[in-house]
């Protein structure tokens, strides 16, 4: 049996369980593979049939991440495989797949914990929004940096940097800026940080008395993470500090002029010269799909988000700009993609609409959400 996901069970002082599973692939930082996504999905089929698991636990293995994206080495290599056929069956099953484990850790009926201890990126960020308690520590760094492979913030980016105060969304998806706990905790991203200790926490959780009901059970873990957060004064905050500037850079009326608006402004420092850097250098293309991601999502519910994500995720590996930009950051590592279009203002309307068409005949997440 493979080991890329490691399964416990610890028990509680009252009898009862709490599930662990933590991604071990620490070498590639955790990336989540499609195996892995599978075998998680097959461990949650058997606790959902269980009355005596009081919450389920997902951390990483290591001390370096808790996830830093999706298994993009190996959608690199379909990519090339299967360019111009027009369809790519492996990134078809891979974000299906993705999306349908994110959703069900969405709406699970057991409390979902966390823990984004290290490195939380892409495909990591999007289980750590997927649950309950989203634990941070002193240690994270979060981003969504897909502007600078060719992609889009997916596993959900729609949906919760749609829900972030001001434009802030808006900037990280631009940019794919770094973020700390402290700011993650401040806007919204995270719910609590706690120290860097897995198993001081999962000692803590075991300790507790838990009760019959699901709503019960919440609010034990609710009080104890109370207690358990640290201290968040001593870590930085640009991203709090440069809120004013963001909010007014990010109001326009589209995309070439919010780009235009942050590209060209004259109050800059080391923080925000990096945060612009990586949008001047990124994917002119990733910025309209940001931006459009984030408009046409505003009313929609859960299981539409990732419909739509689902199409814009294989239609980005069926376009040569995410095949380029992951072979420039992690296979030639060159650093030097050549992207389609040459800047935001140089890309077509009706190239971008392109992306939001279902790739397949029948789409693989009708049903999700659906009784």
């Amino acid at each position: 049996m493979s080991d890329c996901v490691l399964f416990s069970e610890i028990e509680t002082r009252c009898g009862r369980v709490i599930a662990r599973a933590t991604l071990n692939a620490p070498k590639s930082l955790n990336a989540l593979s499609l195996e892995m996504i599978t075998l998680l999905s097959e461990k949650l089929d058997a606790w959902e049939q269980r009355s005596d698991i009081v919450a389920i636990w997902l951390d990483g293995a290591g001390d370096k991440a808790l996830c830093a994206g999706g298994d993009i080495v190996q959608m690199h290599k379909s990519m090339v495989k299967h360019a111009g056929e027009g369809r790519n069956p492996v990134t078809e099953e891979y974000f299906a797949a993705e999306y349908v484990l994110d959703y069900r850790l969405h709406t699970s009926a057991i409390p979902v914990i966390v823990f984004g201890d290290g490195i939380v990126m892409g495909g990591g960020m999007g289980l750590l929004q997927s649950a309950d308690f989203r634990l941070v520590t002193p240690r994270s760094r979060m981003a969504m940096p897909e502007i600078t492979i060719g992609l889009f913030p997916d596993v959900g980016g729609s949906w919760f940097l749609n829900r972030l105060p001001g434009r802030v969304g808006l900037f990280l998806g631009l940019t794919g800026v770094h973020i700390n706990g402290r700011e993650a905790v401040e806007i919204g991203m995270a719910d609590r940080m706690v120290e860097a200790d897995a198993d001081s926490l999962l000692d803590a959780l075991a300790e507790q008395n838990y009760a019959d009901t699901e709503a019960e059970n919440r609010a034990v873990i609710y009080r104890l993470f109370k207690q358990q957060a640290v201290d968040m004064s001593d870590l930085p905050h640009p991203l709090i500090d440069h809120m004013p500037l963001i909010n007014r850079l990010c109001d326009g009326e589209d995309i070439t002029v919010v780009t235009e608006q942050l590209l060209s402004v004259k109050e800059r420092d080391r923080w925000l010269d990096k945060a612009l850097g990586n949008l001047e250098r990124g994917c002119p293309q990733t910025a309209h799909l940001v931006w459009e991601q984030l408009d046409r999502s505003t009313y929609y519910d859960l299981a539409e988000v990732f419909r739509m994500e689902w199409c814009l995720a294989v239609q980005c590996s069926l376009h040569g700009d995410f095949r380029e930009g992951v072979r420039a950051l992690l296979i030639d590592k060159d650093g030097k993609p050549s992207f389609r279009h040459r800047d935001v203002a140089s890309v077509p309307k009706e190239y971008i609409e392109g992306f939001f068409r279902c790739p397949a005949p029948k789409h693989p997440l009708a049903d999700l959400g659906k009784a």
